[in-house]
């Protein structure tokens, strides 16, 4: 198991760089990063970075022991990352501007054909509450017995069945008594009310027994309700989930559960959340979700962007490979997994300041890091520096396929969040104009069933000033899958 950082990208210097340069390649870094010039996450996050790696690099008697173990580990490359900017220019302005990175990985080819296997630690954690009762309890064991069935015996397998209090029912462990695990399940009984905390806490407990950096370590919590009074616990959760190396995808079933909290939820670990419309779909969501995660290449993906000091993040929406917000107030930001033959990429938003000088430019420092599983390369790391030019005036030009592609699809998405948003603040014609709105440009996108939902939920918003929750789920989780771009960016 290698996980030896890159000083020397880090720093940005070549291997065999003498000390002045290094010197030079430091001080450079502290102008950008240092905390007290540049009040970005991202930049604290990378100067710590830096600063290690120049301790290292900067003492000869440490710089030749990493130098003698870095030729052990050399391997090549294993991901590549592509960042695009929605400009190739910036104007000389006195306003600020905004302006898009879209972030793309791609596995490696000649690796990416590798089909090795990629091993589980996999949690379900499942709500069998009162409002389970009936139909959706009994498809969500339909649903945990195929999984059983179809999990190998190097898999790590457990169950927590949670109400208001959380028990586990299938204990961590290899999967070697399949029998016994469906006998388990098939004796959960509707009672109770709905308590995520207790849920999430045991089944933490649970997969923290054989976590390891060998295995895609994650829970699925399903849940049909909200919970109370713990949604703060249970966020923090989160956050030492994904500390640990544990993703959490979060799928709620009916109209009932709470959608920002549960986006919320998952966006913290760079799992994903997902909306249940029906009893029936439990089964193909559930399994659809552990296929997904067997075809790992690369997990515990993050992303650290350092915009120079005058630059600030707003925003961050993870484009595949499940489109979802994600938070960009903390930094590094958790995007999950890098699926064999696909990608996964990340839209910034920033906004830039004025400015003032003209010419060249830097813009932002990225840097991704993520364990390859299938060669246990360990927190293998890819930077790259933008920059770009400020000229006079703008050029008039239209930004690259890719990001006009997803902004285009945003907005549906964003469309829908101003309706609910204005509809929060009592403004029912603005809602309502939104929503006809998204209505029109979904007709236009062929997306016909979504734009009826969306007339729908215009009419019920007129007449009784509120969305169903039905219809609003519909809105928000359809118009969010539309978001994943039409073809592979590894194509």
């Amino acid at each position: 198991m290698s996980s030896a950082p890159d000083y020397y990208m880090i720093m940005g210097v070549a291997p065999d760089a003498d000390s002045e340069s290094i010197r030079i390649a430091y001080r450079s870094m502290a102008r950008r990063l240092h905390p007290d010039v540049n009040h970005n996450p991202g930049a604290a996050t990378q100067f710590r970075d830096v600063t290690s790696a120049y301790a290292v690099l900067n003492d000869p008697i440490e710089r030749q022991k990493y130098d003698m173990s870095r030729r052990r580990e050399i391997g090549g490359n294993y991901f590549t990352m592509r960042v695009t900017s929605s400009q190739r220019s910036l104007a000389l302005l006195d306003e600020p501007q905004v302006l898009y990175l879209l972030v793309e990985l791609l596995p490696e080819r000649a690796r990416n054909a590798q089909q090795l296997e990629t091993y589980l630690n996999l949690t379900l954690v499942l709500d069998h509450s009162t409002s389970m009762k009936g139909s959706r309890l009994e498809r969500v064991k339909v649903a945990a017995n195929q999984i059983i069935e179809n999990l190998n015996e190097k898999d790590i397998f457990s169950i927590v069945a949670f109400s208001d209090a959380a028990e586990a029912i299938v204990r961590a462990a290899p999967l070697s008594d399949k029998p016994g695990a469906k006998a388990r399940v098939a004796i959960m009984q509707a009672f109770g009310g709905t308590e995520i905390h207790q849920g999430l806490e045991a089944g933490m407990a649970e997969n923290r027994r054989h976590a390891s950096k060998r295995y895609v370590n994650h829970i699925i919590l399903l849940t049909d309700g909200r919970t109370f009074h713990d949604e703060q616990q249970t966020l923090e959760l989160a956050e030492r989930a994904a500390k640990e190396g544990v993703g959490i995808s979060a799928m709620g079933i009916g109209d009932e559960w709470n959608d920002t909290f549960l986006d919320q939820l998952a966006s913290r670990t760079g799992g994903t959340s997902e909306y249940i419309n029906s009893p029936l779909a439990v089964v193909r969501f559930l399994n659809e979700r552990v296929r997904t995660l067997g075809q790992s290449y690369a997990e515990r993906i993050t992303v650290s962007i350092a915009p120079d000091s005058d630059i600030k993040v707003e925003s961050a929406f993870r484009l595949q490979p499940s489109p979802q917000p994600m938070n960009a107030e903390s930094d590094p930001v958790p995007l999950g997994a890098l699926q064999i033959g696909g990608a996964t990429s990340v839209l910034f938003q920033l906004q830039v300041s004025p400015l003032t000088n003209l010419g060249p430019r830097t813009l932002a420092r990225v840097d991704v890091t993520g364990d390859i599983l299938r060669e246990q390369k360990i927190g293998y790391k890819v930077i790259r520096d933008m920059d770009t030019e400020v000229k006079e005036s703008q050029t008039l030009e239209e930004p690259p396929l890719p990001i006009m592609d997803a902004l285009n699809k945003l907005t549906m998405y964003r469309m829908q969040e101003r309706a609910e948003h204005a509809l929060a603040r009592g403004d029912v014609r603005e809602a309502t104009k939104h929503l006809k709105n998204l209505a029109t440009r979904l007709f236009s996108a062929g997306q016909n069933d979504l734009a009826q939902s969306a007339l729908d939920e215009a009419q019920r918003v007129s007449s009784t000033h509120a969305l169903s929750g039905e219809g609003q789920k519909a809105l928000k989780y359809g118009t969010r899958l539309l978001i994943a771009p039409t073809s592979s960016a590894a194509e």
